[in-house]
């Protein structure tokens, strides 16, 4: 397990796993924590476990879909019930949220006084669809006293994407250009870390941490749908303490 380097340890629990310590095989070796993959479901259950063992309770899931809905889990929620959404967002106490990627951004929010959590499922469309303007407008704390940490997704040197996929973000403002750069004919390569921050800081969160990890050229820690194809899922968790 990763554990996010950011100044709210003393209020806010986080992880984000890797690949490694579970019980799967290949290609979903060892720690896959997603039962929609085609993986042995046995095995993604004892997966499951495991990452259980550092969290308070257990996770709540989402279907992520690749849009831009926002999940609010309050006393009333039944937890039991999976909902689509792409973004979760709590006040409770020791109710983790769980995000799973395998090269989207997985991003956690959290209140500087620790009060209020969120996890985002940041994939390009999330993003594009507006998941971080979306999930901050459930957050009391103004977004000035709101904390980001980035968990692991594909780096700079491996997200090649299309035209289409730079003019979606080039229509939010032209900044977003610093975060494309020329590769093949009518490609590009993308930064969906500086996406995220260019988003982040426009709605006045500035307190950013983490985005230095990559799952495309760390093959022994991190899965990756576009190294792989097949593969299993990681998740990133956030709760109040």
């Amino acid at each position: 397990m990763l554990l996010p380097s950011w100044p709210l340890q003393s209020q806010i629990g986080a992880v984000a796993s890797t690949r490694l310590g579970g019980h799967s095989k290949a290609p979903f070796d060892k720690l896959n924590l997603a039962y929609h993959v085609g993986d042995n479901e046995k095995d993604v259950a004892k997966n499951r476990s495991v990452l259980d063992a550092y969290l308070p309770a257990e996770a709540t899931w989402l279907d992520q879909v690749h849009g831009n809905k926002v999940h609010v889990l309050n006393q009333d929620t039944d937890i039991s019930q999976l909902v689509s959404a792409d973004a979760m967002y709590t006040n409770l106490r020791r109710r983790p949220l769980a995000i799973m990627t395998a090269d989207c951004l997985p991003i956690l929010l959290a209140s500087k006084h620790g009060d209020e959590v969120a996890a985002i499922h940041g994939g390009w469309r999330p993003l594009a669809a507006g998941i971080i303007a979306n999930t901050l407008k459930h957050f009391c704390a103004p977004p000035t006293e709101v904390v980001a940490w980035f968990g692991p997704a594909i780096g700079v040197s491996a997200f090649e994407v299309g035209a289409e996929v730079r003019q979606a973000f080039i229509e939010q403002g032209t900044e977003f250009s610093r975060a494309f750069s020329p590769a093949t004919s009518n490609k590009y390569m993308a930064d969906i870390f500086l996406i995220a921050k260019r988003q982040l800081h426009a709605h006045g969160v500035t307190s950013i941490y983490g985005g230095n990890a990559c799952t495309v050229s760390q093959p022994e820690l991190f899965f990756s749908y576009r190294r792989d194809g097949q593969c299993g899922r990681m998740a990133t968790v956030i709760w109040r303490k």
